[in-house]
């Protein structure tokens, strides 16, 4: 009987510490929460992050710029002679290749961050030897596409994340 005792008493304990353990880690979680969400961004910040631009005043051929998360955006209405210059470029020919495609979701409209990606400089828009953007800092050449053809740059202009949320609106970030 008194080895009955021992194992009932074992199990007893081994349950309390279990228990105890349990609601000790719910009680530092519920505690630790609000330093771990007080790290979230704002409400005003995440507003930020995020911007709806409006396509039915660029005309054929314009482009438009809007500040997105403090960096120019450049969206360019394109020319159906520049988008197929854009898809004529050999992609060996290109220091970082890329296609055309990969770089648009409307073949009419080319969305891009509009820094060099050399040295952070703001590149001239249709400007250049390629009729795309022209870095004069430092000669770095863009074409149609924000496809480095010239130049110290090391890559394209960066693509945003974007989605058309219709025919003539992009929603960016």
């Amino acid at each position: 009987m008194t080895i009955n005792r021992k194992n009932k008493s074992k199990g007893r304990r081994n349950f309390i510490h279990q228990a105890s353990g349990a609601l000790g880690a719910i009680a530092v979680v519920s505690a630790g929460w609000p330093l771990v969400d007080q790290m979230n961004p704002s409400k005003d910040v995440e507003a930020l992050s995020k911007i709806e631009v409006d396509l039915t005043e660029l005309a054929e051929g314009k482009s438009k710029t809007v500040m997105w998360r403090g960096k120019p955006l450049f969206i360019k209405h394109r020319t159906n002679e520049e988008i197929v210059e854009a898809n004529n470029v050999k992609i060996e020919d290109l220091p970082d290749p890329q296609t055309d495609k990969e770089r648009v979701k409307n073949p009419k409209y080319l969305v891009l961050v509009g820094v060099c990606t050399h040295l952070g400089c703001v590149p001239a828009s249709d400007k250049g030897e390629y009729k795309g953007w022209f870095c004069p800092c430092h000669g770095s050449h863009y074409d149609t596409s924000g496809r480095i053809r010239k130049g110290p740059a090391p890559t394209n202009l960066e693509i945003p994340p974007y989605v058309f949320t219709d025919d003539n609106t992009i929603l960016v970030g």
